[in-house]
C-alpha cells in the first residue's frame, strides 16, 4: 500500500498535476439574501472568506452595491465589490487578478443579455472560467443565476421575454423568477417543447440549488412555499418535477 501511493506521489511530482478541486456554483431565482451567503461562506470552506459581487447587470448600480455592504455587514466575510465602469486611472489591477484572490464570486441581478456582452468586451467570461476551475465559488440570483446555465428566458430586450445565451458552465437551460411573472413558466415549458432549451432547472424567488462539478448537489429554500424544479419533454409532454429543498434560517 505504501509502495502504490508513494508511486502516485511521485507521478503527480513529475507529471506536474495536482488533485481536481471541487467546483460548485450555487444560482438561485432571486436575491441574494443573508441566508444564501451563508451556505457561500460554508462551501468556500474558510472562516473569512473574501467574496466579491459583480454589479455588472445593474450597470454598477450604487443602490445594488450599498445593498451587498448592508447584506454581509455582520457576516463573516470579507466583502468587495469589482465594477466594469471603471478606467485604468482608477483601477490598477486586471479583472483576472481581482477575481482571481477571491473564495467566491456573488453576480447581482439586472440585464442578462448587456452583462454577458460586457464580460466578453472585456475578457471577465475567461477569468470566470478560470475561477470555476481554481475551486472559487460562483454564485447569483436572476441575471445572477441566469448565467451561468447554457440558455434561457430573460428580460433583458424590449416588448417580450426572449432567449439569452449564458457562459454554459451548468450544462442545462434555465429559468429564474419561475414563480413571479405570468409568462416565464408557459415560456420556458414551450421553449423546452420546441427543443430550444434542453432540459433544465427552474427556480422560483427566494429558491436555489448548490451545483456541485456540474450536478445538483443541495437544493435550498428560504420556506416551503419557493421550490426549485428539473424541466424535461417526455414522451413529447413537458414533465415538472418538485425537488426536494432544505428550509433555511435567516
Amino acid at each position: 500500500m505504501k509502495k502504490i501511493l508513494l508511486l502516485l506521489l511521485v507521478s503527480f511530482y513529475f507529471t506536474g498535476n495536482t488533485l481536481a478541486q471541487d467546483q460548485y456554483i450555487f444560482p438561485y431565482g432571486s436575491g441574494p439574501s443573508k441566508s444564501f451567503i451563508k451556505e457561500i461562506i460554508k462551501l468556500t470552506g474558510k472562516e473569512r472568506p473574501k467574496i466579491c459581487y459583480l454589479p455588472t447587470a445593474s450597470g454598477d448600480s450604487e443602490r445594488s452595491i450599498i445593498r451587498w455592504y448592508e447584506l454581509v455587514h455582520d457576516l463573516s466575510v470579507e466583502p468587495s465589490v469589482q465594477r466594469v465602469w471603471i478606467s485604468s486611472y482608477n483601477q490598477k489591477v486586471s479583472f483576472e487578478e481581482t477575481l482571481l484572490g477571491m473564495d467566491a464570486i456573488v453576480v447581482g441581478g439586472g440585464n442578462t443579455l448587456n452583462m454577458i456582452a460586457i464580460w466578453k468586451a472585456q475578457g471577465i467570461d475567461t477569468v470566470l472560467k478560470k475561477a470555476l476551475e481554481k475551486g472559487i465559488v460562483l454564485a447569483g440570483g436572476s441575471a445572477g443565476s441566469l448565467c451561468w446555465f447554457e440558455n434561457g428566458t430573460t428580460d433583458s430586450r424590449p416588448k417580450a421575454l426572449s432567449v439569452v445565451e449564458g457562459l454554459g458552465f451548468l450544462p442545462f437551460s434555465h429559468c429564474p423568477h419561475y414563480d413571479s411573472e405570468e409568462y416565464r413558466r408557459p415560456l420556458y415549458h414551450k421553449n423546452i417543447e420546441n427543443g430550444i432549451f434542453k432540459p433544465g432547472y427552474a427556480m422560483d424567488n427566494h429558491a436555489g440549488i448548490i451545483f456541485k462539478n456540474g450536478e445538483p448537489f443541495k437544493v435550498v429554500s428560504m420556506d416551503e412555499k419557493h421550490n426549485s424544479y428539473f424541466v424535461s419533454l417526455k414522451d413529447g409532454k413537458i414533465v415538472e418535477e418538485k425537488l426536494e429543498s432544505v428550509i433555511l434560517k435567516e
